[in-house]
């Protein structure tokens, strides 16, 4: 977790977590050079799984261009043309989180791009959803890129859902995650009121670490917020262990243990 501190890691182990995955995102501000990318995935690939393995923690991550900074393209197939580099390193899940942030005709191309990597590395895909007012198109144009590719949606995690996107992931035969955070995208309270909703098929919560307001300790609220709910054990398991077991063996690399 690169923008969080070592604490951060301890205070996860002592909450229960045995593993946990990072995607390639946004630092805080856009990079001036592909070089800075390259130091970022070696970061992702060396650094943060010797940092996590210090409190009994399996690091893995997702590497690509995040979609805030996919908007010159030149200097994103720059990058894109680093990502193979790093791609047998033994934690790297697939490509993500790649998607959309304003919809713009060059984020959409550059996510083409980034889909037909994961396709020609046979690798999962994990999505980033845009913000507020955009996030229902912005789903409906990824989910379409999808479809235009060999990749089987089942193969394809679609974060950041909320109420008026979870359905229509689903109903395409997509996973869909979401991403807590304690006033924004989705609150534990809010991810609960959607399982109940929805069910848990396919569906499964993860903890935001970011820059801005976020808590690593999010999913262990969240299951929680279930309990005090009157839930049983099963339902919690199955959204915040076995779905993100499930889905992530499906890379072959991830591990628990």
């Amino acid at each position: 977790m690169v923008s969080r501190t070592t604490d951060d890691y301890e205070r996860m182990a002592l909450a229960g977590c045995v593993a946990i995955t990072e995607p390639a995102f946004w630092a805080g501000f856009d990079r001036s050079s592909s070089q800075g990318f390259y130091d970022y995935f070696h970061q992702l690939t060396n650094t943060e799984p010797k940092r996590a393995a210090q409190f009994g923690i399996n690091h893995h991550c997702w590497l690509c261009i995040n979609p805030k900074e996919a908007e010159d393209t030149g200097f994103a197939r720059e990058v894109i043309s680093i990502i193979p580099e790093f791609l047998n390193e033994p934690t790297v899940l697939g490509i993500g989180e790649i998607g959309l942030n304003k919809n713009s005709k060059n984020e959409l191309l550059i996510l083409e791009e980034q889909l037909s990597l994961a396709e020609k590395h046979d690798r999962l895909v994990l999505v980033h959803t845009p913000h507020l007012e955009d996030k229902l198109k912005g789903t409906m144009l990824i989910m379409d890129a999808v479809d235009n590719t060999k990749i089987n949606p089942e193969r394809v995690l679609i974060d950041h859902v909320e109420e008026h996107t979870v359905g229509a992931v689903l109903a395409r035969g997509f996973w869909a995650g979401m991403t807590l955070y304690p006033n924004s995208k989705c609150t534990p309270q809010r991810a609960a009121d959607i399982i109940e909703m929805h069910g848990t098929d396919r569906l499964w919560i993860n903890s935001a670490g970011d820059w801005g307001p976020s808590d690593p300790l999010a999913v262990p609220k969240c299951r929680l917020e279930l309990a005090s709910r009157g839930h049983h054990d099963d339902t919690i398991n199955t959204i915040s262990y076995d779905n993100p077991l499930e889905f992530l063996s499906k890379s072959g690399r991830f591990a628990v243990e």
